[in-house]
């Protein structure tokens, strides 16, 4: 007889049996069960049209961007100089994250990303808490990018035109702004992107992913001609605290190989193209953001980094002074910008999706336009929300509330890894985490660390919004989960 709580042997696809109020919190959702229904939506099939060439280009475009082009300003004057090793922090927890998702990715191809790899291992409980946290994570996070796109917009239009948006309309209430007008632009322009088709849309990106790498080596072939050694000097001005401090902030960056997983549907081969995908990003990005790192606070001292949001635009004035280059920059960090918020806000809407067809949040995320293969009342609703948020609130508190939802999830997938390799250790695995449990288990704890390195402030917003999570869950998600149908 089979244990309530364990998973179901190979190929049963059938939901667990019902029993009490915790066996039903703890129930699982069998692999093959989400494999089967991979791609289906209400009225119509998501289209698998993505290689591992635009799979990669999706993780890069979700996360080269932002946290070297608009959160350096916020990080480097919480480390100084130390800043490079707090991306290289960053990055090694990313890593050890990145194997688990890779060998998950691999074996459970799905929309869901770490909400289904949690519902698969963990339960319903805490796929739930780990699918509200990604809301968390994505929404939040497109609207933090969305807010920086506005400040490089700036500095483009007054080298090219000679003149800017007004703070009234370009920045949020409390940074001297009523409304900012360019972060609910970008947002808007990516949804219409979104609604034009999954193929489509990564074809825009990776060419704004091309753009996006010149402009970084561009600027790393100029600004280190403005390198001087003294910038170096006071390196770690405040303390090992402070480069995990900004090494958190900056870990929201490396949500880019969460938003490739959420493609699984939608990729032609997802068990052999998503690790790949994933695991190339990875190395690809944290070479690029380290390398722009040591370049930028080498050629600027730290503390005039403080309240800069287009800080490479202004270190290659520095430089050359001369506007242009600065200038030609700006350009390709409105491109760069531009492409995470279209690849984030696409694995937002998959996330729902996912959920969506679990039964655990309304049925109109799941449906599928019959001739776009599309979600686009779910695209619709998330590319509002996200508008409306990027437009009304600051960037710092933006950036903090993603770490720590994107945290949270990373350090639920590395217990899954672990998890489905002592239940399921007969499942195909076209990827397999080296040093398991000691990698999954050290991505954990690295993830554990990182969150306590974040503000009061942060873990109370945090803990706020897993309070309404969990009120939705059993006043909702609870009842409505198709799971708990099938046990009926």
């Amino acid at each position: 007889m089979l244990d309530h709580g364990a998973a179901p042997p190979a190929g049963d696809t059938r939901p667990p049996a019902p029993g009490g109020p915790g066996s039903r919190l703890m129930r699982r959702k069998p692999v093959e069960r989400l494999v089967a229904e991979g791609g289906q939506g209400a009225g119509g099939m998501l289209r698998r049209s993505m290689g591992v060439w635009q799979l990669t280009m999706i993780s890069i475009g979700a996360t080269l961007g932002t946290g070297i082009f608009v959160v350096l300003g916020e990080a480097v004057p919480e480390a100084g100089p130390a800043v490079i090793i707090s991306f290289v922090l960053a990055g090694i927890t990313a890593l050890f994250s990145a194997l688990s998702y890779a060998e998950l990715a691999g074996s459970i191809p799905v929309s869901g990303s770490s909400y289904s790899y949690t519902y698969a291992t963990l339960g319903e409980l805490v796929a739930w808490v780990c699918g509200w946290c990604l809301i968390l994570e994505y929404g939040v996070s497109v609207a933090a990018v969305a807010v920086g796109w506005g400040e490089y917009l700036n500095e483009f239009l007054g080298g090219t035109l000679g003149f800017t948006i007004p703070d009234a309309l370009s920045q949020p209430p409390g940074d001297g702004g009523i409304f900012n007008f360019p972060a609910l632009l970008v947002v808007m322009l990516a949804m219409v992107f979104l609604l034009g088709g999954a193929r489509e849309s990564a074809r825009a990106n990776t060419i704004m992913v091309v753009v996006k790498i010149a402009a970084l080596l561009l600027f790393c072939g100029v600004a280190v001609q403005g390198v001087r050694s003294g910038n170096y000097a006071n390196f770690m001005p405040l303390g090992i605290a402070g480069v995990s401090g900004a090494g958190a902030t900056l870990f929201f960056s490396y949500i880019g190989f969460d938003a490739a997983s959420t493609a699984g549907e939608e990729a032609k081969n997802p068990q052999r193209d998503l690790p790949r995908a994933i695991m190339l990003s990875l190395v690809i990005v944290t070479a690029l953001y380290c390398l722009v790192a040591a370049i930028a606070v080498g050629a600027m001292p730290w503390q005039r980094f403080d309240g800069t949001e287009a800080a490479l635009a202004g270190i290659m004035k520095d430089v050359t002074g001369q506007g242009f280059w600065a200038v030609l920059l700006a350009f390709g960090a409105v491109i760069a910008i531009a492409s995470v918020v279209l690849t984030v806000l696409y694995g937002q809407t998959r996330i729902l999706f996912a959920m969506s067809r679990d039964g655990l949040v309304p049925k109109t995320f799941s449906k599928v336009h019959p001739k776009s293969g599309v979600p686009r009342v779910n695209t619709v609703i998330v590319s509002l929300f996200c508008a409306v948020l990027a437009a009304v609130v600051p960037l710092g508190k933006l950036a903090d509330a993603t770490s720590i939802g994107t945290l949270f999830a990373f350090a639920l997938v590395n217990v899954a890894v672990i998890v489905l390799r002592r239940t399921r250790p007969e499942m195909p695995r076209s990827f397999r985490t080296p040093l398991s449990p000691l990698f999954p288990a050290i991505g954990f704890l690295l993830c554990v660390y990182m969150m306590g390195s974040l503000d009061l402030v942060t873990w109370v917003v945090f803990g706020v919004w897993m309070a309404i999570g969990l009120v939705v869950y059993f006043g909702y998600g609870m009842r409505r989960s198709r799971l708990a149908s099938a046990e009926k």
